[in-house]
């Protein structure tokens, strides 16, 4: 416990310390110490001290102490922690932190695939507070991954620049649409009924629940618009895509061309499909590149719908989820609004530029 030392004030020194008592402007820090300050100069022991502001015996001692040698400066201030007080700043601590960001992103634990703030604290004989400090400091995140996958198309740059020239400046007197399929979508039951929402808790619902079959979304968005053209169906072949595409031929004017960004599913690249599409001329099909469904604007369509519709559903049939999607799709195109693609060919290039450095920097590790 810090030593108890005498403090006798000026007449000054009491009117600035009640001062900081009474505003509300005063941080409440400070109010604190004025207080521990004004009862330590009538002599009270800092154990009363503590106990009647309910603090920490040694925090009263501390900001005594402090007080005491550099008055106001003392306890308006935090004192800095050099390095003789194992601050961060210290030559140690520098060292020590040093070694925690290596030995988290060079090295594993025994039996773990990624460190802990204890594990790796026991590992270096140190405070487990620290090793988190270190983290949230640099941004290290050992317990979490994120996906990626860099695709190997040999004519990735072809393609990625012929849709994202679609996205950017399409044509004139043309309509661009992105279309996919979001297959096997679950008409999923609860085996029990969920708790609603209330203050101080969650909503909750079961772990497991019953299968009544599943269904296939066909989805065509309008970048231009936003709007969507949606049809559910209960098989995924490329007779229901191109059932589906000369629906969303119909619904166009004839004056204008069509063009499809599409992904490299088999069902879309079938010999049935490019006959109709060697047939019905103003239909152009743009495939994205492999591996790269983030360039099809209607995943992000497809993110909404399961987001505030799909996820925490719950469908007794195929009918009542096919009627929820429709419904859904309905509301989205009433208050349509585009997606806005930002960003050009040559900045997506250099970003998977360096991830394919980076890939190969590993490889050859």
């Amino acid at each position: 416990m810090p030593a108890q030392v005498k403090i006798i004030l000026s007449a000054e020194e009491k009117k600035r310390l009640h001062k900081n008592v009474a505003s509300r402007k005063t941080p409440v820090r400070l109010v604190e110490r004025s207080k521990i300050v004004l009862l330590a100069a009538k002599n009270i022991p800092n154990y009363e001290i503590a106990e009647e502001l309910n603090i920490d015996v040694n925090k009263v001692g501390r900001w005594r102490n402090r007080f005491a040698q550099k008055r106001f400066e003392g306890i308006e201030k935090d004192l800095p922690r050099g390095a003789n007080h194992g601050g961060k700043n210290s030559t140690e601590q520098a060292k020590l932190r040093s070694k925690i960001i290596k030995k988290t992103t060079s090295s594993k634990p025994e039996r773990a695939t990624h460190w802990s703030t204890r594990s790796l604290a026991k590992q270096l004989g140190i405070n487990h507070s620290f090793v988190n400090r270190v983290w949230r400091e640099v941004g290290l995140k050992p317990h979490l991954t994120e996906q990626f996958k860099v695709s190997n198309d040999p004519n990735f740059e072809e393609k990625l620049r012929d849709v994202v020239g679609l996205y950017l400046s399409p044509p004139n007197n043309a309509i661009v649409f992105c279309v996919d399929e979001k297959s096997s979508i679950q008409a999923l039951d609860r085996t029990q009924p969920g708790l609603p929402m209330k203050p101080g808790r969650c909503g909750t619902m079961t772990h497991d629940y019953k299968r009544h079959g599943t269904s296939t979304l066909f989805a065509a968005l309008n970048i231009l618009t936003g709007e969507v053209i949606g049809q559910c169906k209960k098989r995924h072949r490329h007779q229901e895509f191109l059932a589906f595409i000369k629906s969303v031929e119909k619904q166009t004017p004839k004056e204008l061309d069509l063009h499809l960004i599409v992904d490299n599913y088999a069902t879309h690249k079938h010999e049935k499909v490019k006959n109709w599409l060697k047939r019905n001329k103003r239909v152009h099909v743009h495939f994205i590149p492999t591996s790269s469904s983030w360039l099809n604007m209607v995943e992000r369509f497809f993110g909404l719908l399961t987001e505030k519709q799909l996820r925490r559903g719950i469908f007794t049939s195929v009918k009542e989820l096919e009627e929820t999607i429709m419904q859904f799709i309905e509301r989205h195109n009433e208050s349509k609004k585009p997606f806005v693609w930002t960003k050009s060919a040559e900045e997506i290039l250099v970003k998977v530029g360096r991830a394919r450095e980076a890939l190969l920097y590993q490889q050859s590790i």
